[in-house]
């Protein structure tokens, strides 16, 4: 094992990959990813990313444009020369078979932190022959790489490098080695029974108390541990105490600042006094689905009110409802109003999919796809809210208009089809992302492009389309190519852009770019997407294929991630909310469970209140 951390190394870090296991709940796809898991010496392994995969091999694009999904095993995790950590594993096909492109050939790729990584290149062995296995060290002492593989056909070498390179490995010349033993050797292993579920185990490391830390707070969802309000006030009034909030800390060390539910019936404001009372942290309670039947949800504010909108998968999306409530937890229960169907506009006679409300210069849209009939035709439309209208009659929203380009021309002809377009404002320019999928001459699978909108008429562009992300994990082209569902949730420091990945069934997941908000958004270089999906089918138990969402702010500031997931493998798309916690980085995090995000014991909370 490297003990290259500064500082005290009291904490190992497990690489391994996993047995593929059923395959709606994890394929191969998943399985032949790298997975890591963390304890502290002598302690028992935590498995990170709930047992899944954290670092994946990026499919390769055909001349035809379209992908050819890959996997990887038997990585093999280093520190390397600067501090640095390094990865080598053997490039396979999607189902694990070997991979013509990379025969006698290793994947090489490093990260600086263990969250992020960075696809290097192939390393050409120069042997021709398929390589079974690798290892490698830096050898500090000797300036150098020890680099270790045994082939297909039970050959062992090793190169000593100068660096891990294309150039260095072609200057070098390869020692034979006369058994499998020296690879054996340099791997570190855990008792079988350590190890987690369905581990196929390679090798550990000694890593340092702030690499650690920073890998908990990254791969383990954050619980509540504490909830802290001043020990005394001063009130002349209810709505003084009514006030006072409780600071919610977690185990990241992040905290949220969240409404107490007081009670003050003892307390009399009309005579001076010290009084003890109680609360509790307020907590909306929304158990899932909050909406059966419902997908790729959407909850926007109008003018005081909270909408909700989604696909309605119950009548074969050929209908749009929408509810109206005071608050986000009253949709839930609130009354629905028919807005759109496919009876109403010959161009929009099937498939009304994903509909999103968004407020451009102060008006209020729905953007959503259609077609006249065939799924190959689904477009996306733009529709606007009549001047003073009221979003919950029909006939106070103007018939839905097709996207065009900058030249007028329309988004996409007939090569294929757009949808789940989405908007956001940064710096005063609108933009608009959205899923694009050519059929023809090859279909293609959905790929999300992003332009720059027209704000005063925004079903038009008046800039390019620029490609964005391509389903390129395993995660992402699981059962089916497809990046689609994007939506945007901008911080003072961040801009992300959420959307879904793989067939819309219980693999589906939801992925991650990010950008900074004075990047220019129309470079795809400015954007940053993670190696693993930020939610899917292991964030919760019981929820399957769990993706394209949105989010709201609520009256108390809090950000909702509303999403649409399965209650059961087979189970019906129906629609969820959860809150969204801002991580110890400042990345969202989308697997905040009720009992995780306020712990039943830490409720009621109490102070004195002095009325004078």
């Amino acid at each position: 094992m490297e003990n290259r951390n500064n500082g005290k190394n009291n904490y190992e870090l497990l690489c391994y990959t996993r047995q593929p296991g059923e395959d709606s709940i994890y394929s191969e796809k998943l399985a032949y990813s790298m997975h890591l898991a963390l304890r502290r010496e002598r302690e028992s392994f935590v498995p990170l990313n709930h047992n899944a995969g954290i670092l994946y091999a990026k499919a390769m694009q055909r001349e035809d444009g379209t992908l050819h999904a890959k996997s990887l095993k038997n990585p093999w995790l280093f520190q390397m020369a600067d501090g640095a950590f390094g990865i080598l594993a053997v490039r396979t096909e999607a189902d694990g078979s070997e991979d013509e492109e990379s025969r006698g050939k290793l994947l090489l790729f490093t990260s600086k932190d263990l969250v992020r990584y960075h696809e290097e290149e192939l390393l050409d062995l120069n042997t021709g022959v398929y390589v079974e296995d690798a290892v490698c060290r830096y050898d500090a002492d000797k300036g150098c790489y020890c680099l270790k593989w045994k082939d297909a056909q039970g050959g062992c070498f090793a190169y000593n490098l100068p660096e891990l390179s294309g150039e260095a490995v072609k200057a070098a010349q390869p020692q034979r080695l006369e058994d499998g033993a020296a690879l054996a050797e340099m791997a570190v292993l855990p008792d079988s029974g350590e190890a987690p579920e369905g581990a196929r185990l390679r090798n550990i490391i000694s890593i340092g108390e702030e690499t650690a830390e920073r890998l908990r707070c990254k791969f383990l969802v954050p619980v509540n541990v504490a909830n802290e309000v001043p020990e005394r006030i001063c009130a002349a009034s209810p709505e003084d105490v009514k006030k006072v909030r409780a600071n919610a800390k977690y185990s990241d060390g992040t905290c949220v600042e969240k409404r107490v539910d007081w009670y003050t019936g003892e307390v009399d404001f009309a005579h001076p006094g010290t009084y003890r009372v109680t609360g509790r942290v307020h907590q909306n309670h929304y158990e899932f689905p909050v909406a059966w039947h419902r997908a790729d949800p959407c909850i926007g504010k109008w003018k005081g009110k909270y909408y909700f909108i989604a696909t309605n998968d119950y009548d074969n999306n050929h209908s749009l409802y929408i509810r109206e409530a005071d608050t986000i937890p009253e949709l839930v229960t609130a009354q629905e109003i028919c807005i759109l169907n496919t009876s109403m506009y010959p161009h929009l006679g099937n498939l009304l999919w994903a509909p999103e409300f968004h407020i451009i210069r102060d008006r209020l849209y729905i953007f959503h796809a259609g077609t006249p009939q065939e799924f190959e035709k689904e477009q996306c439309h733009v529709m606007a809210l009549k001047e003073n209208g009221n979003p919950m009659k029909a006939s106070d929203w103007e018939m839905p208009v097709r996207v065009v380009k900058k030249d007028g021309s329309y988004l996409y002809g007939e090569q294929g089809i757009t949808l789940d377009m989405t908007e956001f404002e940064v710096n005063g320019r609108v933009y608009a992302a959205w899923s694009q999928r050519q059929f023809h001459p090859v279909d293609q699978g959905a790929w999300l492009y992003i332009a720059q909108l027209d704000p005063e008429e925004p079903w038009k562009l008046i800039s390019d389309p620029v490609l964005l992300s391509m389903p390129e994990y395993g995660w992402a082209n699981n059962h089916t190519f497809v990046d689609e569902g994007p939506f945007a949730l901008i911080t003072d420091k961040k801009i992300f852009l959420t959307f879904s990945s793989a067939a819309v069934d219980s693999t589906y997941v939801v992925g991650l770019l990010s950008a900074d908000p004075d990047a220019d958004l129309l470079n795809p270089e400015s954007w940053v997407k993670e190696n693993y999906p930020l939610m899917s089918s292991r964030s919760k138990e019981g929820e399957y294929g769990t993706g394209h969402n949105s989010y709201v702010t609520d009256e108390d500031g809090l950000v909702w991630n509303a999403y649409h997931g399965k209650p059961g493998v087979d189970g019906p798309r129906s629609s969820g909310l959860r809150r969204v916690h801002f991580g110890a980085d400042g990345y969202p995090i989308l697997e905040m469970t009720e009992e995780k995000d306020l712990a039943p014991e830490l409720t009621e909370v109490s102070m004195e209140v002095v009325v004078k």
